[in-house]
């Protein structure tokens, strides 16, 4: 996991199926998929909050928690989604990053959301390995997390 995949918002994009799917080039696998390097490599501050927040869309903050603001109600809406869907929460990675920093927090993600089998990370938006558990995501495009991952 690398320091420009987390975004603005607490994102951790090497954890998004459009990452994911670009980095596996996984079209040629027959998916059909939007592909994204990730915020700060395509040059956006924040897709998620950068429309609507002036510090991000103007790069003045890298993190919203540099914010007096923080966590703003557009984030706690946004956190909310991801935390009820997708087992995830950027205000607490917000926080983490704001504790213990890049490196810390980057080791913790990398255990947190590690492929049992092969290691590597899973996807935030539906639990699977996109290296190993192709098969279940062929089967069910729309696949998000088993009811017993909840």
């Amino acid at each position: 996991m690398e320091d420009n995949l987390i975004a603005p918002c607490g994102m951790n994009c090497s954890l998004c199926v459009a990452y994911q799917m670009k980095k596996g080039d996984l079209k040629k696998q027959g998916f059909n998929r939007k592909y994204c390097p990730g915020c700060i490599p395509r040059g956006e501050n924040c897709t998620h909050m950068g429309d609507r927040c002036e510090l991000l869309k103007n790069g003045r903050v890298r993190f919203c928690y540099e914010c007096g603001e923080f966590p703003c109600k557009r984030l706690k809406g946004l956190d909310k989604r991801y935390r009820t869907k997708y087992h995830m929460s950027m205000i607490k990675n917000l926080q983490a990053l704001q504790k213990n920093g890049m490196v810390a927090f980057l080791e913790s993600e990398k255990k947190q959301w590690a492929c049992p089998k092969c290691g590597e990370p899973i996807c935030c938006h539906n639990g699977l390995c996109l290296h190993c558990d192709l098969e279940i995501l062929r089967e069910n495009r729309r696949y998000r997390w088993n009811e017993e991952d909840a």
